[in-house]
């Protein structure tokens, strides 16, 4: 049975309204002070050093925390960070194994910070090269620009000794073909959720016919030699292609700030698309006299609110690093009217630090369904927190999956070494 891109989606989405989604209401004010600490603050003990990052980072922050504790620069610490999933080929949402776009070309995209000098450095759409955080500092450090794309970003790298190298794993190009070959007709073409005259169907698509189509993706990953303990973990990212972004900043016991975002972006995008990761001021914004913020998840709605420059002001004009992240997720609702039937499946997760230490973690959902956002943290303890969350609840798939669906697909699964 072929299903249209239209006609898939439009189906599947009215079967995806779970429990518990439809509820507007979590005061996060009220959840941060009900899960607070002893000291009664939410997030932040106003030490320094400190540094914060997206969950992935975890593994690689008691390296760069000894190294910036030691006196290493603000910028050079949180790279060190995000470092360690670009240069991981089990990891697919950064640098080397990195999601491919629809062509099957992985395109990298980065930003950085620097807040003792007030510099910053961006690249987009980067093929061929691994460490695009570290071409996004050279940018900053070696040229009178501030960003560079595609193969002029290509070229500036190679030509400050960052070597080519073929970035897409056979694993990754495994899933890629998988998608290419079974599921390329829901692509990324076609008007989006943002779109003012899109609506959700009403009719509910057969459960059985999700398992069939499930059993021959299975089949099909098992043809192109997709291990067997990937591949419900391939067919996932076929039927619901993730974001993969890491975000780090980092803050020294002088005051020091800096801060650092790294993706491979949407999986199987259009090429040249470039989300919120390479843009100043919405995937990454510092500001050595307040604070460093930055955005993982729905990169084309982060864009639209400048996500982190927004932050960093409303931290400007008093609010907390917990109110200042919660204004923001509700910039993004606002764009939607509040209507839940497409907030559902959005989602964006903050990372924000000021200037005293003081941290909060905030994301639009709870998770996806038993994972729960996390930031992760070191300010001489390392540790990953929950974060607050706008809405109660876990974000949908797009395209949803129903409900009894294998746990391996429900899941939100990355690869592990």
């Amino acid at each position: 049975m072929s299903i249209s891109r239209r006609g898939f989606i439009g189906s599947a989405i009215a079967a995806s309204v779970a429990s518990g989604l439809n509820e507007r209401g979590l005061n996060a004010q009220d959840k941060a002070n009900s899960d607070a600490p002893a000291s009664g603050q939410p997030f932040g003990t106003g030490k320094r050093p400190i540094i914060i990052c997206a969950n992935n980072g975890v593994n690689y922050l008691d390296g760069a925390f000894s190294f910036l504790k030691n006196g290493g620069d603000t910028l050079d610490a949180a790279i060190r960070v995000v470092k360690g999933p670009e240069d991981d080929p089990n990891d697919d949402s950064v640098g080397l194994g990195g999601l491919p776009n629809e062509e099957g070309v992985v395109e990298l995209d980065a930003c950085c910070m620097h807040g003792p000098t007030r510099r910053a450095g961006s690249v987009g759409g980067v093929r061929n090269i691994k460490n695009v955080s570290l071409v996004s500092k050279a940018v900053m450090e070696h040229t009178g620009h501030v960003m560079l794309v595609g193969e002029g970003a290509e070229r500036f790298a190679v030509a400050m000794g960052f070597p080519r190298e073929n970035l897409l794993t056979e694993r990754s190009r495994k899933i890629w073909l998988l998608w290419k070959e079974t599921n390329s007709t829901h692509d990324w073409w076609g008007p989006g959720l943002a779109d003012p005259h899109w609506t959700p169907p009403s009719t509910p698509p057969q459960a059985a016919l999700w398992k069939e189509r499930i059993h021959r993706l299975e089949e099909h990953a098992a043809r192109l030699g997709i291990e067997p303990e990937w591949r419900m973990v391939a067919i996932r990212r076929v039927l619901s292609p993730p974001t993969g972004t890491i975000h780090c900043s980092a803050l020294n016991d002088k005051g020091e700030m800096s801060g650092v975002t790294t993706t491979s972006g949407l999986a199987f995008k259009l090429p040249g698309r470039c989300g919120d990761s390479p843009i100043i001021g919405a995937g990454c914004y510092t500001d050595q006299d307040v604070g460093s913020a930055g955005a993982t998840g729905s990169g084309e709605e982060n864009i639209k609110i400048a996500g982190a420059h927004t932050i960093i002001e409303n931290m400007r004009h008093g609010m907390s690093p917990l109110e200042a992240g919660m204004d923001a997720l509700k910039r993004i609702a606002r764009n939607y009217n509040n209507d839940m039937n497409k907030l559902k499946f959005l989602d964006m997760t903050y990372y924000i630090l000021r200037k005293d230490g003081a941290y909060a973690g905030v994301s639009l959902w709870e998770g996806y369904s038993d994972k729960p956002h996390k930031i992760a943290v070191h300010d001489g303890t390392r540790r990953s927190e929950v974060t607050v969350a706008l809405f109660k609840g876990a974000s949908h798939e797009f395209p949803p999956f129903p409900v009894n669906m294998p746990k391996e697909l429900t899941q939100d699964s990355v690869y592990v070494k």
